[in-house]
């Protein structure tokens, strides 16, 4: 299940997301108010974690947003705002929980599960585009019924395009949104990443299924792109 966390103060968003991959759920980072609202408009998560101090805007004002276009997003609101009017603020503009910091990751661990059980919503398991499938649960991918094995890094990056698929993705957003990180000097490690999933992924198969966007990065689709060279 996919989930995003938005929070500001790096090393709290290292050791939430760090946590919350260890329950195997995937984990994007956003830290400010206006790179929430792009990721919530990208892509359709299970799950929003929010912190309310941030740069850019508060984040009362990302669940105001999200509310109002009917999303029914399960929020769990974390933060160090614990006086009772933020709580019921953030109750009455639509958060499903509240836990103020500082907390025990243990009891963050059982409210996410709570909320997901509650929502109702179908865990995406099973990530699928032509013959290519990746279960999320059981960390498997497999093409055209062959088994392809795949390190973490290549698991992640794979799951990132499917996610997304159809669409195209910056080598920025893969260093941010996969890798973690905001510097730009990672991007030719991208292209190593791509053409390592492409050996695995698309050598021996039709349609080829990872397409580079000249000048702008890569999308996942049966639908051949304007490829470079």
């Amino acid at each position: 299940m996919g989930i995003l966390l938005v929070e500001d103060d790096k090393s709290v968003a290292e050791f939430v997301r760090q946590g919350l991959e260890g329950e195997q759920y995937v984990v994007d980072v956003a830290q400010d108010c206006e790179e929430a609202q792009r990721k919530l408009m990208e892509c359709d998560y299970d799950l929003l974690v929010l912190d309310l101090n941030l740069p850019r805007g508060d984040g009362f004002d990302v669940l105001r947003s999200l509310r109002a276009r009917k999303a029914s997003t399960p929020v769990l609101i974390l933060t160090v705002r614990s006086e009772v009017e933020d709580r019921v603020k953030g109750l009455n503009l639509g958060a499903d929980d509240y836990l103020p910091k500082p907390f025990a990751f243990v009891e963050l661990a059982a409210r996410v599960r709570a909320l997901l059980r509650r929502s109702g919503r179908p865990p995406d398991v099973i990530l699928r585009v032509a013959d290519l499938e990746l279960d999320r649960m059981k960390r498997t991918v497999a093409r055209g019924g062959r088994e392809i094995n795949l390190t973490p890094r290549e698991f992640a990056l794979l799951e990132y395009l499917l996610r997304n698929q159809y669409r195209c993705v910056t080598r920025a957003m893969i260093v941010q949104d996969v890798w973690h990180y905001t510097s730009t000097t990672l991007t030719n490690v991208v292209d190593v990443y791509i053409n390592y999933l492409r050996t695995k992924v698309d050598r021996g198969f039709e349609p080829k299924l990872i397409h580079t966007i000249r000048g702008v990065g890569y999308s996942l689709s049966e639908v051949k792109e304007a490829e470079a060279a």
